[in-house]
């Protein structure tokens, strides 16, 4: 592993990090945190926001040149999300009627400065 894909883990720890911070303020509970599936990646944050399982992704960047952290979160990423959730929900034994969300957690994170947080809650729905 080079120094760049170094830097790159560490800036999504570091930002995994902000939003857990940000959303335990905000009164969410953790659940499981990088919940990974060999075949298919990980779950950066499962929690609970009151009656909802909520499974969040968290996007960090260091500037928007290129886009925000937000508008990473593709089609394809969304698909990928909903089909660990659902294999999240099978082997954890989550009862059928559990109410689920997925929410996107994005981080700017510019030198020096204060990171910069956007949270978009229900920021999709399965099959959406």
């Amino acid at each position: 592993m080079d120094a760049i894909d170094r830097q790159k883990i560490e800036l999504g720890r570091k930002g995994e990090e902000i939003a857990l911070k940000y959303l335990i303020d905000k009164g969410y509970e953790l659940i499981a945190r990088n919940y990974r599936f060999k075949r298919f990646g990980e779950l950066d944050l499962v929690m609970r926001d009151g009656k909802y399982l909520v499974f969040v992704e968290v996007r960090t960047k260091k500037n928007t040149a290129h886009g925000t952290p937000i508008e990473t979160v593709d089609y394809a990423k969304r698909r990928q999300i909903e089909k660990m959730a659902r294999l999240y929900m099978t082997k954890e034994k989550v009862p059928e009627d559990t109410y689920c969300r997925f929410d996107v957690v994005g981080i700017v994170i510019p030198n020096s400065e204060e990171p910069q947080i956007e949270h978009i809650q229900d920021a999709f729905i399965l099959g959406d």
